[in-house]
């Protein structure tokens, strides 16, 4: 594995998505680095747990994560980070050979590609909500802490 060549796609990907999404100049670098950071923690987990699977679902949490401070920092939205980021993660060659082995009627191999395709999904999307949920709960904590800090009580 070479990781500085797979470091530098997963980042041309994700900034190039991110010029198709239109998305705003000065955050082009940090879509690409938002991508970035999830492939490489895709990864390191798929070369530690040989699961594709919990590997995708730690790479869409990072990238989660990453797009919430980023989107904190530049006061945008976190769609703006997160959709450029799980670029790198979607699984379209496996969707692809699904599609390719129902077409050559090798149905059992399209079986195998396809439901490896629908858990990888399932792992962004569990990915992405849990660290929705993460940051949701830090946020609530943080304001509570501000509150009490200048006398008013929480909610």
């Amino acid at each position: 594995m070479n990781w500085p060549l797979e470091a530098f796609l997963s980042f041309l990907a994700a900034g190039a998505f991110g010029v198709i999404f239109n998305t705003p100049r000065r955050t082009l670098i940090s879509c690409g680095l938002v991508g970035m950071t999830g492939w490489l923690i895709y990864r390191s987990y798929e070369l530690l747990l040989g699961d594709p699977v919990q590997a995708t679902f730690a790479g869409a949490f990072g990238v989660a994560l990453v797009a919430h401070l980023l989107a904190k920092k530049f006061r945008m939205p976190m769609i703006i980070f997160s959709v450029a980021g799980i670029i790198p993660l979607v699984p379209g060659s496996k969707a692809y050979n699904a599609m390719r082995n129902i077409v050559e009627n090798n149905y059992l191999e399209a079986i195998k590609f396809a439901s490896e395709a629908l858990m990888i999904s399932g792992a962004v999307a569990m990915g992405l909500v849990f660290a929705e949920v993460l940051m949701q709960a830090v946020f609530k904590q943080q304001a509570k802490r501000i509150q009490r800090k200048i006398g008013m009580t929480p909610d």
